[in-house]
């Protein structure tokens, strides 16, 4: 009669503790869409010695109708790049886990010279996108 009781407990606690649905305000249930998160890497393969301009790079994510991130990295000079191997790498989680085709990239802009930019879609449904600017 014991083992009935536990066994009783134990499938009953394993039921309630599974969730396959989350239940939002409002009472729908709905499934949370897997967490999205782009990666930039900024690189360059060529030989910037003695170039002392500042650059200065953004990172953004665009929906169709608006930016729901972007921010500056410190100026440097261009000479200061790192190569391949010392890339700087950032990390970020899509704000509001927006599941729509976002465009991600980098703005840059050199002094005197003028702005640019290097650009890539974020498919919808796809978790993560590595965003690498092979600066040249």
């Amino acid at each position: 009669m014991k083992a009935y009781l536990i066994l009783a407990v134990v499938v009953m606690s394993t039921v309630a503790s599974c969730k396959k649905d989350q239940v939002y305000p409002g009472g729908q249930n709905n499934v949370i869409p897997p967490a999205r998160k782009v990666r930039y890497e900024l690189y360059t393969k060529e030989d910037f010695a003695g170039e002392q301009a500042n650059i200065q790079f953004s990172i953004f994510m665009k929906t169709a109708q608006r930016t729901i991130f972007d921010s500056t990295l410190a100026t440097m000079k261009i000479q200061d790049i790192p190569d391949s191997l010392h890339r700087i790498i950032i990390e970020k989680w899509v704000p509001g886990n927006d599941t729509s085709t976002l465009a991600v990239g980098f703005d840059y802009q050199i002094e005197n010279v003028g702005i640019s930019w290097y650009l890539d879609t974020f498919p919808a449904g796809d978790t993560l996108k590595v965003m690498k600017y092979p600066f040249r």
